[in-house]
């Protein structure tokens, strides 16, 4: 080995998952199937298109064991990564023209495959969309496996080379991911990655340091060197000396500690030092979910994510299917709060191509048909969900909140659907809470403006800040090019939260913001200074955002609201509030 290498070397990347671990490098080379390519005429030609549907089905049965695999070690979320690998199966013109490829060029089906996907592959990997980008990553992984399956190559098992190990990859694909033991794996360092690659939801999940998009680190690495991965700052640290080591384990204590901290205060109540209770809720979308919700000190649950449901499932799950969830959930939430949003499929959210849901492709589909747009269209399937809700209501402290209201009609509309459902379980003589609160999730400007004629049929609000700031700026977080220009201290985004709180309170309702906003510790200061009393998030950041309204005062809160208010400058706003922040946690 060079001497040089010996040397300390840190490399900068993107921050995938928090944490910081030193260890032996496993160098992971990704080894290239052996693709046969000759020539098949005639009549053989039908016996590839049945290998090929053979083997479209056994790679579909391994995806979805991995799927469930996931499921239960690291749960829901995670397991949906794998949602996009059998959509890829199912891919209509992928399938379609890998056999028109077999038939006109007289070619055998790996070869075809290869020649297909990769084009495909290519295709994805120039679109400007970084997000789109990764997903090429997805075909990448399906490709590999199904053509494994045809030629017999058995693809390399990450997990019977670890121990206490940092993997360092050119990239991790989920399917590689699954096959790796949380308790030997160290940290992932990878040269491809971003903030919306797959292999960065794998590291938070499992809880493991992670560093992505380092571009040609695996050039600089060797087998069984020494790194030290920095997933807080996103930094790779090559041969790491001695006083580097040192500085980082005592950096490393001290987070732990801050963390330990932080879950002790998460279960006291949340009440700022002069004594105004916040519930803080938690975002959730299985029932499983909501206990671990209670153990971060959960007062509620102010979004459970029913379209999930939806999008795992086959087929239509019944009312019976639907309500065991339900139930399940509000009875582990030991009478808190549990506000269920109705179902939202559109958008990023689409259903298997076998359920029953006709959404069609759309050329914009985030402002297209989706969400209420698509129950109140198709009753018979919303009736059904709404039933469920309402037999669930006995076993709990059950709401029901409409997603992407856009008007006065829609949410009158929705609610006789709903007065539908009541009348028919009255009829049956099955028990519901018959004054169980239904909510407006207010996400579209036109809502968020003519917020006021919606309180007369709505008994709270809830603000999803994530579709409300990208609707009020125009503006695509998931697209590097504008990313920037997402701000959520943007004037006019601080003005339309002042508007729709005032709608509320004239109205005697409460009000809530369940969008990212409400888990950023810097930001809950001006939320509460704004007249917003009730925050959700997801449960591991209750914690942080629980400690700062511990340790703040209304006061406070009321003077960062009326600054935000007044200053036209929204990066004076962030600098206020990053000031106030750093304040508070000089007390920690």
């Amino acid at each position: 080995m060079d001497a040089n290498l010996k040397q300390e070397k840190r490399f900068k990347g993107i921050a995938a998952s928090p944490g910081i671990a030193h260890g032996c490098v496993l160098l992971l080379a990704e080894e290239e199937l052996t693709v046969p390519r000759y020539r098949v005429e005639g009549d053989a030609i039908e016996n590839e298109i049945q290998r090929f549907e053979n083997a479209l089905l056994e790679t579909r049965g391994q995806i979805q064991s991995i799927q469930e695999k996931i499921r239960q070690n690291l749960g829901e979320d995670e397991a949906r990564i794998f949602d996009a690998h059998l959509l890829v199966l199912e891919d209509q013109a992928l399938i379609e023209e890998s056999i028109k490829e077999m038939q006109e060029h007289d070619l055998n089906v790996e070869a075809a495959v290869w020649t297909v996907g990769h084009r495909y592959i290519e295709a994805f990997g120039q679109i400007d969309d970084e997000y789109l980008r990764e997903r090429a990553s997805d075909l990448r992984d399906v490709l590999r496996r199904l053509l494994s399956n045809l030629t017999g190559q058995a693809l390399e098992q990450i997990g019977t080379h670890m121990d206490d190990r940092i993997l360092v990859s050119n990239d991790v694909s989920p399917s590689a991911a699954a096959n790796i033991d949380r308790s030997k794996l160290l940290g992932i360092v990878t040269n491809a990655g971003s903030k919306t690659s797959h292999a960065v939801i794998m590291a938070r999940s499992m809880e493991v340091p992670a560093v992505v998009g380092l571009g040609s680190f695996t050039d600089e690495v060797d087998q069984d060197d020494i790194v030290l991965v920095d997933g807080y700052e996103g930094v790779v640290i090559l041969n790491p000396s001695e006083s580097t080591l040192h500085a980082y384990g005592k950096l490393k204590d001290e987070k732990t500690s801050l963390e330990e901290r932080l879950l002790v205060h998460s279960r006291e109540a949340s009440t700022t030092k002069d004594g105004k209770e916040i519930l803080l809720m938690a975002n959730i979308e299985t029932a499983e979910e909501a206990s671990r919700s209670l153990e971060f000190g959960a007062d509620g649950v102010g979004l459970f994510r029913t379209e999930y449901l939806f999008i795992n499932a086959d087929s239509l799950p019944t009312e019976d299917e639907q309500f065991e969830v339900y139930s399940k959930t509000a009875k582990a939430m030991a009478g808190k709060p549990v506000v269920f949003r109705t179902l939202d499929l559109g958008g990023d959210k689409m259903p298997r191509e076998s359920m029953e849901m006709s959404l069609g492709p759309e050329s914009n589909p985030f402002l297209g048909y989706r969400a209420i747009r698509y129950c109140l269209d198709h009753d018979d399937v919303f009736i059904v969900q709404l039933r469920a809700l309402l037999r669930s209501s006995v076993h709990g402290d059950v709401r029901i909140m409409y997603p992407m209201i856009s008007g006065s009609a829609e949410l009158k509309d929705a609610n006789q659907i709903l007065e539908d459902a009541k009348s028919q379980l009255r009829s049956e003589g099955v028990a519901f809470n018959e004054s169980v609160k239904v909510g407006t999730m207010i996400e579209i400007p036109s809502a968020a403006i003519a917020s006021d004629t919606l309180v007369a049929d709505s008994d709270f609000f809830s603000i999803g800040t994530n579709d409300l700031i990208q609707y009020l700026i125009a503006v695509d977080r998931l697209n590097d090019r504008v990313a920037h220009l997402y701000e959520p201290t943007h004037p006019a985004v601080i003005r339309t939260l002042d508007n729709i709180v005032s709608s509320a309170r004239r109205g005697d309702l409460s009000v809530s913001v369940c969008g990212e906003v409400a888990g950023d510790p810097v930001m809950v200061p001006l939320l509460l200074g704004l007249g917003i009393e009730n925050l959700s998030m997801s449960p591991s950041l209750l914690p942080s955002v629980k400690f700062v309204v511990q340790n703040m005062s209304m006061e406070e809160a009321e003077r960062l609201g009326k600054m935000a208010l007044a200053e036209p400058d929204s990066t004076k706003i962030l600098e206020n509030l990053l000031d106030y922040y750093t304040d508070l946690m000089s007390g920690l």
